[in-house]
């Protein structure tokens, strides 16, 4: 792999002629290129006929480029024995490029160790950074999270007696909040993954029994993770349905407080929600928007993502609820948030995605939604706004992205739209 590798995406077509594919592959070869794939939607070579011609056939290669002169190197090298050549996406820096985002589900595997910050590595406000025992306990769970890979079963955590006294505390104190200030699709799921994944005070759960719960209810999955992942890539994993979830836990001399996400947050914040469908699809919302967004947009749908899946407050039967994970795994916030001390806006993404924010206090403003429906068709409205020249959708069979860039893959989403809207006339037309 090429240090400090540029991952780009290439689409090319080339006439049905003897010698076009070996021409391009030569030409790639010459150029030190060293693909890392060349796939089709039937994951194999990608030969399929071109939209403009039936006699034409279409690309799309993967390779680590050492440079944005290299991508560009190989777009004219390469365009001397295609019909079209250009780039889907590319970590090249450039103001008028698309920036590279994941398209098939094991993509998300080259995110492992690409982590910001905590993880292994804590910063020195951190209740446990001069703690050697702590420190040493979460380099050896954040090691299976970066080994960790697509497909795998995630690796079950033989917490300590004091790590689940920490989750004991934690799980008593809000449980007994939930009733009054969590939102009813949250009071719904919970006593569901009591009784399906071994929520309790006396054991922290499992992410593999959490996710297999998951997926059966809404398609997401968790992944475990080392420690907080850029904006883009964090949001980008939203768009397969993933989540990613860190296994260690808070230090035990603070149990109430947390600098980061861990997996009180994760478990008892997030991952109720995620077994909703409408939540889920709202949440979902937000990842497509970010695949190959500009770093401006990723800022702002990063912001969106705050105000909504950390932070959200939703109106339900004429009262405010809490449904956002920053708030449903902090006590402290919970009540605060419902009291007459923040200011409270309605949800509105144009407005929500330019709001400031502070990251170690209780926030004093917090957005309103109406329902998670409502969300997130705003939030799909305030996308096809921004400035990405393609769109994308989520192919749950293949589970990968299909870019929309042409009038070829439009009809084809068109007709499998359609052959759901004839279902959907017969259910109808038989229930009278």
């Amino acid at each position: 792999m090429v240090k400090n590798a540029l991952k780009t995406t290439l689409y090319f077509s080339i006439a049905d002629k003897v010698g076009s594919l070996e021409s391009c592959l030569a030409t790639i070869k010459s150029l030190d290129i060293s693909l890392t794939r060349i796939e089709s939607i039937l994951n194999a070579v990608y030969s399929r006929p071109s939209r403009a011609n039936d006699r034409d056939y279409d690309f799309f290669v993967d390779f680590d480029a050492k440079d944005a002169n290299q991508v560009s190197n190989i777009v004219e090298n390469l365009g001397k024995h295609t019909k079209e050549v250009r780039v889907i996406g590319a970590d090249t820096g450039s103001a008028d490029s698309v920036a590279w985002f994941p398209r098939k589900l094991t993509d998300l595997d080259t995110f492992a160790d690409k982590v910001l910050e905590m993880g292994e590595e804590l910063s020195s406000d951190h209740p446990g950074a001069n703690d050697p025992v702590y420190r040493a306990r979460r380099t050896e769970i954040t090691r299976f999270a970066k080994s960790y890979r697509t497909g795998q079963p995630i690796p079950e955590i033989e917490y300590t007696a004091e790590e689940t006294e920490t989750w004991g505390k934690v799980f008593r104190k809000l449980i007994s909040m939930y009733p009054t200030h969590a939102c009813r699709e949250h009071q719904y799921v919970l006593p569901l993954l009591i009784q399906n994944c071994g929520y309790n005070d006396q054991q922290i759960p499992q992410l593999e029994r959490i996710s297999r719960f998951l997926k059966d209810c809404t398609g997401f999955t968790l992944r475990p993770v080392m420690g907080l992942l850029s904006s883009r890539d964090f949001l980008n994993s939203f768009a397969f349905r993933v989540f990613y979830s860190t296994q260690y836990i808070r230090h035990p001399s603070k149990p109430y407080y947390t600098p980061e996400p861990d997996v009180c947050h994760e478990l008892l914040g997030h991952v109720p929600l995620f077994a909703d469908p409408d939540f889920a699809d709202f949440s979902q919302e937000i990842g497509l928007a970010s695949l190959g967004a500009s770093d401006e947009d990723v800022e702002k749908l990063a912001t969106i993502y705050w105000f909504t899946v950390e932070f959200g407050i939703c109106r339900q039967g004429g009262e405010l609820k809490a449904y956002g994970a920053g708030l449903l795994s902090s006590f402290g916030e919970l009540e605060y948030c419902l009291s007459d001390k923040p200011e409270l806006k309605p949800f509105d993404p144009e407005k929500t995605a330019l709001q400031k924010y502070p990251i170690t206090e209780f926030q004093p403003v917090y957005f309103v939604a109406n329902s998670f429906k409502e969300a997130q068709e705003k939030v799909r409205d305030f996308a096809a706004k921004m400035n990405r020249p393609f769109s994308v959708r989520y192919n749950a069979l293949t589970q990968s992205i299909e870019v929309l860039d042409n009038k070829e893959k439009v009809v084809r989403f068109a007709k499998s739209i359609r052959d759901d809207m004839k279902t959907l006339t017969n259910v109808l037309e038989s229930l009278g």
